[in-house]
């Protein structure tokens, strides 16, 4: 028997460990914000101590730590870095058949926040570290562990932290297990820009409208004008174009019917308005806040551009960036692709194709490193909603994927 075959029967044998793992993560409250994942870092830092593997914690904020674990194989080559987040989603309890912190397995499905988004990811990575540190000695290059805090609001106490202050986690790829698909590899995504409008004015009471404009009704005004951004057009490279007009049936199988219309354009989500103290009182103020995502080929400038001529057209409209991280890719049909393409037609038939994704993740910060970054995960079921759950298969494969794709990775 192969050492791949040994590795795929190994975790086989502990197919039910892996499972209340998972479902033993869950349990591990981490929502963000407030972002306190001590307890859920805990969690890892145990299961790793009772295997004899040896780890660091780095917490730029103490309620934030970050466990990172390297190893070495016996011959020289190249480095990987494997990469998932420990906190979640905050939980809105209304429309939960099971608990959302209580991990249940039920008709093969494990329910809870952060089930796909992504514990299972994180926990396929840390199974994929303790698998090949077992057989080191016949692995070429290094290995690195990342379980990041801090994910959800952009990572500066997480992912990016590492990257800017402890280089050794850069590595030569990234293997991540964000929620995916499985009939889909990330090699790209989207960049959020978050925005804030606030619309001002003196107020007045509610009946004495020749005294004062209403500052809400111009809100409504301009953010109908603000879906003139979503015509910019984009310009990504022509390989980029020709890798999603190939994906764009597995895109929509992915995240949804009519996700592969939007992944090329800019698109504009208003997602908090928020003015006015009374029914009665004409309010002096109306914020605005709107999620814009970038494809490739579309900077921010440009949208920031546009975004203050629609402001101009107001009067007393202040503008304000709130947080941005540009669009980012890496080779769609790179060294890393191949390979699990390769591993999931062989374990499942499966034939994933390389795809752009809608949301963020950390892999981009890699990208801005030019590092190649890619995502592996399960379905996004019930992601940011309510019975977020994984599917005990969806879960499996994916951990078996990142175990032999990193062990193919390490023995070229």
């Amino acid at each position: 028997m192969g050492e791949k075959a040994n590795l795929l029967a190994a975790i086989e044998r502990d197919r039910e460990e892996i499972i209340e793992f998972l479902r033993g993560f869950i349990r591990k409250r981490s929502p963000n914000p407030p972002g306190d994942t001590r307890e859920a870092a805990a969690y890892i830092g145990n299961v790793l101590q009772a295997q004899g593997i040896e780890y660091r914690t780095i917490a730029p904020k103490q309620e934030f730590p970050n466990l990172v674990a390297t190893f070495n194989g016996a011959q020289s080559g190249r480095h990987l870095v494997l990469n998932g987040h420990i906190d979640v989603f905050p939980v809105d309890p209304i429309g939960w058949a099971h608990d959302p912190w209580g991990g249940a397995l039920v008709d093969g499905k494990i329910y809870g926040r952060g089930a796909c988004d992504m514990k299972a990811g994180t926990s396929a990575s840390i199974f994929t570290y303790r698998y090949l540190h077992r057989i080191r000695d016949k692995l070429k290059g290094k290995l690195t562990l990342t379980c990041v805090s801090d994910e959800e609001t952009f990572g500066p106490w997480g992912a990016r932290y590492l990257l800017e202050h402890c280089p050794e986690v850069r590595g030569d790829c990234l293997l991540n297990g964000e929620p995916s698909g499985t009939n889909t590899i990330r090699f790209g995504e989207k960049g959020p820009l978050w925005i804030a409008l606030s619309v001002n004015g003196p107020g007045a009471h509610g009946a004495y409208t020749h005294l004062a404009p209403s500052v809400t009704k111009i809100a409504g005004q301009l953010i109908a004008d603000l879906e003139e951004i979503t015509k910019i057009p984009a310009s990504p490279p022509d390989n980029i174009v020709r890798a999603l007009e190939q994906a764009s049936a597995a895109v929509d199988r992915a995240m949804g019917e009519g996700a592969s219309a939007i992944v090329p354009k800019v698109t504009l989500n208003i997602g908090a308005v928020s003015g006015g103290l009374k029914v009665n009182m004409i309010p002096s103020q109306c914020r605005i806040e709107a999620d814009i995502r970038l494809p490739l080929g579309v900077d921010k400038d440009t949208v920031m551009g546009k975004v203050g001529q629609i402001a101009a057209r107001y009067l007393n409209v202040t503008l304000e960036e709130i947080n941005v991280s540009p669009p980012s890719y890496c080779d769609p049909y790179g060294e890393m692709v191949a390979i699990l393409q390769a591993n999931a037609k062989e374990l499942a038939g499966i034939e994933p194709v390389p795809i752009v994704s809608l949301g963020g993740t950390d892999a981009r910060l890699w990208r801005y490193h030019n590092i190649p970054a890619y995502v592996y995960g399960p379905a996004p079921a019930g992601m940011g909603s309510h019975d977020e759950h994984v599917t005990i298969s969806d879960y499996l494969h994916v951990v078996r994927m990142h175990v032999v794709s990193a062990y193919e990775y390490l023995t070229r």
